[in-house]
């Protein structure tokens, strides 16, 4: 009991210590702000005729989830390797698996409240927004995964961020470019964001066809693959 405690205390402390990070660092603060204002922006500033409903919101959400988690973790862990941050947390007795929590439960939390602002945009019934916010938590997390793996894989920042864009790129705006391009669309519908946004566009018949959760499960089994070869190799330190 006393070490789950402790364990729980130093989760607790990380938490609260990368939340006053946050507020220093604008590069990760952006993340979590810029595409739920703009979805707020856009949606409530432009009405084109014959353009599908919540489109901006659908579009935004998807985006969201493929980008702020994922550079948000990254830019974190490479960051706090490279001042050598963990190594003193190390020393505190903050175990990996204390910091990687604290840190991953802190992004998740602040990726939900921009998912809750995008997901209030869209006026949705509240069984609807359940859906919403539970499919945007899920692919959340695959984020989170992905964006560690680079983190702990990573150097410095600067290897960080040139691995962490392309990858980025591929998770926002694949889905994006699917819905106009059949080609794409094809090779979009392997990726985790992919399916993010065909569910979000099925949160009001709560519909999931099996090959959607397979598509998703093969994603998360791939990804944990990578977070695990990645800390094995490079750890936290």
């Amino acid at each position: 009991m006393g070490t789950f405690a402790l364990s729980l205390s130093n989760m607790a402390a990380v938490f609260k210590k990368q939340l006053k990070d946050t507020f220093k660092n604008k590069t990760v603060l952006i993340q979590f702000i810029m595409l739920p204002v703009l979805t707020l922006i856009m949606n409530d500033a432009i009405r084109v005729e014959g353009m599908p409903e919540h489109f901006f919101i659908n579009l935004f959400a998807t985006m969201y989830t493929g980008m702020a988690p994922l550079t948000g973790i990254a830019a974190v862990i490479a960051e706090e390797k490279e001042k050598n941050t963990l190594r003193v947390l190390r020393m505190s007795n903050v175990k990996p698996y204390e910091y990687l929590l604290g840190i991953g439960g802190y992004i998740w939390l602040a990726c939900m409240a921009g998912a809750s602002v995008i997901c209030a945009a869209g006026s949705f019934k509240t069984g609807e927004a359940a859906a919403f916010l539970a499919v945007m938590a899920a692919g959340i997390l695959i984020s989170l995964l992905v964006g560690a793996a680079i983190g702990i894989w990573s150097k410095n920042q600067m290897m960080a961020t040139s691995i962490v864009l392309p990858v980025m790129m591929i998770f926002s705006f694949l889905p994006m470019l699917s819905m106009f391009n059949e080609d794409i669309a094809r090779v979009a519908k392997f990726t985790y964001t992919e399916q993010v946004r065909i569910l979000l566009l099925q949160t009001a018949s709560a519909h999931i066809g099996i090959g959607d959760i397979g598509i998703i499960l093969g994603n998360v089994i791939l990804f944990i693959t990578l977070f695990a070869l990645a800390y094995k190799k490079c750890g936290l330190e």
